[in-house]
């Protein structure tokens, strides 16, 4: 009896590992939003499971983001023939 408790303890426990570290971040984010509509406590959530929930870009007190970059406000290379901003195509070579 006791065993079987303590394996679906550390089973338990691997998930919630596995769960905070190598799950996709959407799927993060939406255990954050479901868990804090069921009351729990959303920004605590958002840090465990290191999501930006709570404390996004600009919140880090200096008003700008220091970790992921993603607020750089550099502009933009343009084209100089045209004006417009380059766009990076993608070719996709579908085999059949």
């Amino acid at each position: 009896m006791w065993q079987e408790m303590t394996v679906a303890l550390i089973v338990a426990a691997a998930l919630l590992h596995f769960s905070t570290k190598y799950l996709p971040v959407a799927w993060r984010r939406r255990i954050v939003y479901t868990l804090g509509k069921r009351g729990f406590n959303e920004t605590r959530l958002a840090r465990f499971f290191k999501t930006q929930g709570g404390g996004g870009c600009g919140d880090d007190g200096d008003g700008g983001c220091s970790s992921c970059g993603s607020c750089d406000t550099t502009p933009t290379k343009t084209n100089t023939t045209s004006g417009a901003a380059q766009q990076r195509v993608i070719k996709l070579h579908v085999q059949r």
